[in-house]
């Protein structure tokens, strides 16, 4: 009896689609508009339509949709001026009904193609309907999108888990694996279209709807940060991009409490602090001359860099200056690390001397996964401007306890970002967060801080103890890069940073040179003079 049932609605698809291709290839009867075929062939079966499409081969449906999508188009041309609005409902209705038995009935690699293929036709139509969408028609977009997401999330553990099993090349070269490309392809496009939709209707989401997609959200970070090292490569990368864009566009608008996924988010976001960068074996090397304040030479063990014959790139119109007498850092000032590329350039270089493409980030793949640091960092900065007090509890996580100068490849925090990625928006994104941090109520959360040198590190060390030592870490890295850093918005980022470290930093119960260290350092750098000399007087407003 169900057999013949499955008969009997293929036999309809077929049919309607059939008579739809006939009749619109000939030319419609007379006093008959192909938008009233359309409405008569297949709106007004839409129930039979939808259940057929589970017993029909995917590359069928998929072909009948598309020129359902190609004719509901043309209608939209030829009928300009005209609302046409029903058409484009009934038409994401017909859509959204289709792809949903087809992913409840076969969760499998071999729907991957075919829900790609239904995601790009809705997508192709929410470019042609535009502005058109109505709020209730967004939450309805999002609510589908939800759940292809998480009728796959399964697959999505199961592939995401043995491939972070695989060798980084293997994994890198993902179109050796249909599966596990036709995965990441879906879930790019689900997040991409997630993320316009929340961009289209802004702020008339209901909280159910943002609690929904906040759940789907974490379970894929949870899988992320199940792993201690995310699998990469171009194809890895444009998917973490979309997803991380999706989160970011979901917290800056929270519609309810996040202090149940603070901690998950911020493990899984953590990871990406290396993303891309291949860190080489650190080399011994002597520590750093006398030059740097004796309070600060407990943590001044730098990497001596090999010598290179290499400088900053400088556009041709500007290569006539070379002969020009600049000041520069004296030589014993070694840079921080061989894998640390200093934005400090000439003093005659631009925003432009940064582009994504130059020194280090020639490779286009380098340049995308930098992007994907940067979109992880501001993650980071929307969790904590959405629950600040949650995130309090994760500035242990986030922030170095001991030796900020020394470059580590698996304990990165948000300092070696801000001092070590070669990427300059990564560095500012990094410098823009830690400033968040430190404003609002970690003012009043740190002055339980209290700076012990006996504390032992490995060891278990209470909150407070633990704030002590990140405090004289943030002093020491920022100290640092105030005296280095010539590239004005970076710098002008590390005052504000330095100008909020010292109005929470409870000085009475850190080392007592500590504060005389930081005035006597500033000093130095305002004698020293800074190197674009239209900006000679900013750094004052900065401070004061």
């Amino acid at each position: 009896m169900a057999s013949s049932s499955s008969s009997s609605s293929v036999r309809s698809w077929r049919t309607a689609f059939l008579t739809l291709r006939d009749e619109t290839s000939s030319g419609a009867p007379a006093g008959t508009s192909v938008d009233q075929l359309v409405h008569n062939l297949i709106f007004a079966n839409s129930h039979s339509l939808i259940s057929a499409a589970s017993d029909l081969p995917p590359h069928e449906v998929t072909s009948d949709v598309l020129f359902l999508l190609e004719l509901v188009a043309n209608v939209d041309a030829c009928r300009y001026g005209e609302d046409i609005t029903q058409t484009f409902t009934l038409t994401c209705h017909l859509i959204h009904g289709i792809c949903v038995p087809r992913a409840v009935i076969s969760p499998n690699a071999t729907t991957f193609k075919p829900v790609m293929e239904c995601l790009e036709t809705i997508r192709r139509l929410t470019s042609v309907y535009q502005g058109k969408f109505s709020p209730l028609e967004n939450i309805q977009l999002i609510k589908f999108l939800l759940h292809i997401l998480e009728c796959f999330h399964p697959e999505f553990v199961d592939l995401y888990n043995s491939n972070a099993n695989k060798s980084r090349s293997t994994a890198e070269n993902g179109n050796r694996f249909p599966r596990f490309t036709c995965l990441w392809e879906d879930h790019t496009l689900a997040f991409t279209m997630l993320a316009e939709a929340f961009s289209r209707a802004g702020s008339f989401f209901p909280f159910d709807i943002w609690q929904s997609t906040i759940e789907v959200l974490r379970k894929v970070m949870d899988v992320l940060a199940s792993k201690s090292v995310l699998v990469e490569g171009s194809i890895l990368s444009r998917f973490y991009s979309s997803l991380l864009n999706c989160l970011h566009l979901v917290l800056t608008d929270p519609k309810g409490s996040l202090s149940d996924h603070v901690s998950g988010f911020v493990a899984a976001l953590k990871l990406f602090f290396i993303y891309g960068l291949n860190i080489r074996p650190q080399v011994k090397s002597p520590a750093v001359g006398n030059n740097m304040p004796d309070l600060l030479s407990h943590s001044l063990t730098l990497e001596e860099p090999k010598k290179k014959d290499k400088t900053p790139y400088r556009p041709p119109h500007l290569r006539k200056q070379d002969g020009l007498n600049i000041k520069r850092p004296k030589a014993q000032d070694s840079r921080i690390s061989a894998d640390h590329e200093s934005s400090t350039v000439d003093f005659t270089s631009s925003d432009s001397d940064y582009s994504d493409s130059d020194g280090s980030l020639k490779d286009p793949d380098s340049v995308q996964s930098s992007k994907v640091r940067v979109a992880a960092i501001v993650c980071l900065q929307d969790l904590c401007q959405a629950d600040p007090k949650s995130f309090t509890s994760q500035w242990t996580i986030l922030l170095p306890t001991n030796d900020v100068l020394r470059p580590r490849k698996f304990e990165a925090t948000l300092m070696t970002c801000l001092l070590f990625d070669p990427y300059l928006k990564a560095r500012m994104a990094s410098a823009s967060t830690l400033a968040a941090m430190m404003d609002g109520p970690s003012s009043i959360f740190l002055q339980v801080a209290e700076y012990k040198e006996s504390s032992k590190y490995g060891s278990f060390m209470a909150l407070s103890s633990s704030l002590g030592q990140i405090l004289m870490q943030l002093h020491d890295g920022i100290i640092y890069l105030i005296q280095r850093e010539t590239h004005h918005r970076l710098l002008t980022s590390l005052f504000k940073i330095l100008m909020l470290l010292i109005s929470c930093t409870p000085y009475s119960r850190m080392p007592g040179e500590l504060l005389p260290t930081v005035i006597t350092s500033l000093r130095s750098r305002v004698e020293e003079g800074f190197p674009f000399k239209s900006d000679q007087n900013w750094p004052f407003g900065c401070c004061y």
